[in-house]
């Protein structure tokens, strides 16, 4: 396997005891990482002060929050969350919910 070319949903996963998450790729300069939430779970509300975060919906459908704003998300659409404004994410649907998770820089 080729570490510069990756299929990130042969990684996909549901974990009961809490979401799933891979690191594909993590330097001082960016993290990336894929994301999995079963039916009910969520990454809470929080914010990154210094770094930028994107999430992109490879599976599912989730309740994205970036600020005041809410939308449900599902496959190919990419939220945005710039540094210091508060986002999270819960999966209020019945399959599995998986993105793509890109922070930069890293979080140190």
């Amino acid at each position: 396997m080729n570490e510069f070319f990756i299929n990130p949903l042969d990684h996909a996963q549901g974990r009961a005891e809490k979401p799933f998450k891979h690191t594909f790729f993590q330097s001082e300069r960016l993290l990336t990482g894929l994301n999995c939430l079963l039916p009910g779970q969520k990454q809470p509300i929080h914010d990154h002060v210094e770094q930028d975060k994107f999430y992109y919906v490879l599976a599912g459908t989730g309740l994205f929050t970036v600020g005041d704003a809410e939308k449900v998300c599902s496959a190919g659409e990419l939220i945005l969350a710039p540094a210091g404004i508060e986002h999270g994410v819960e999966n209020q649907g019945s399959e599995l919910l998986t993105f793509i998770t890109v922070i930069a820089p890293f979080p140190s």
